[in-house]
């Protein structure tokens, strides 16, 4: 299958940020992705769409080598999923459904893990930084038990994003989130894009990820059934897909 963007007219050939051949991934009987093929060219952000249980997150979580293709392969800038997981690790950062937090932990406690884990700068000012990029700063020695769903998903942003990594991928970021916390995903975003990264975002939010992203692949049944820039999406396809129904 043909990259969705290419590098044509640069006079040299540009390895992808993300490539996908044949990825297939089952859960017990059911096959959640079967021969997923696609390269993304860095610096790009790419929307993953499809309906529930369509293979997004799953092929987030196999691309972070959360878990292994049971056939085919993908590379991270040019590292195998299979191969080397740790350096994919490295470079990939993944904001998953799950928040995971500690729950007895503070925000700031929890974030100060993270960062001690990533090598990154631990103190109180960096990590009230940190907070405030998400508006937690204000909740920085609260318990996570106390925080509702979208605070938990903004602390995770806030987790997410301390890595700075080179590939982000976000599964259903706006997931949980009130009209404040679209425009802050946004604007997260967009930061990321500015600084090149290269992102992959699965959203049932189509309008707003079409607004967003530079490409598209559809997933149904696990399944690549549409790939096109985001400009190119089918109009038939976004009035079939309201924002307010998962895809």
């Amino acid at each position: 299958m043909p990259p969705i963007a290419t590098n044509a007219g640069n006079g040299r050939d540009v390895a992808p940020a993300v490539a996908a051949h044949g990825v297939c991934r089952r859960y017990g009987r059911r096959w959640a992705l079967v021969d997923v093929s696609f390269q993304l060219p860095a610096g790009r952000a790419l929307m993953v769409a499809g309906r529930n249980g369509s293979g997004k997150s799953t092929l987030l979580r196999v691309l972070a080598t959360a878990i292994r293709p049971d056939h085919g392969t993908a590379h991270v800038l040019g590292l195998d999923v299979r191969q080397d997981r740790d350096g994919v690790r490295r470079l990939c950062s993944l904001l998953a459904h799950d928040s995971q937090h500690y729950e007895a932990l503070t925000a700031l406690d929890n974030l100060r893990i993270a960062a001690r884990l990533l090598g990154r700068d631990a103190s109180r000012e960096a990590l009230r930084a940190a907070l405030a990029a998400v508006d937690l700063a204000e909740r920085a020695d609260d318990v996570v038990a106390s925080f509702s769903a979208g605070m938990r998903k903004r602390l995770s942003l806030a987790r997410t994003l301390l890595k700075d990594a080179a590939v982000v991928l976000l599964d259903e970021p706006y997931a949980a989130l009130d009209p404040p916390g679209f425009r802050l995903v946004d604007g997260l975003l967009e930061g990321l894009r500015t600084r090149g990264r290269t992102v992959l975002m699965s959203t049932h939010l189509i309008e707003h990820g079409r607004a967003l992203c530079d490409d598209v692949v559809v997933l149904d049944a696990g399944r690549v059934t549409l790939e096109c820039r985001a400009q190119d999406l089918p109009t038939a396809f976004v009035d079939r897909v309201p924002d307010r129904h998962h895809v």
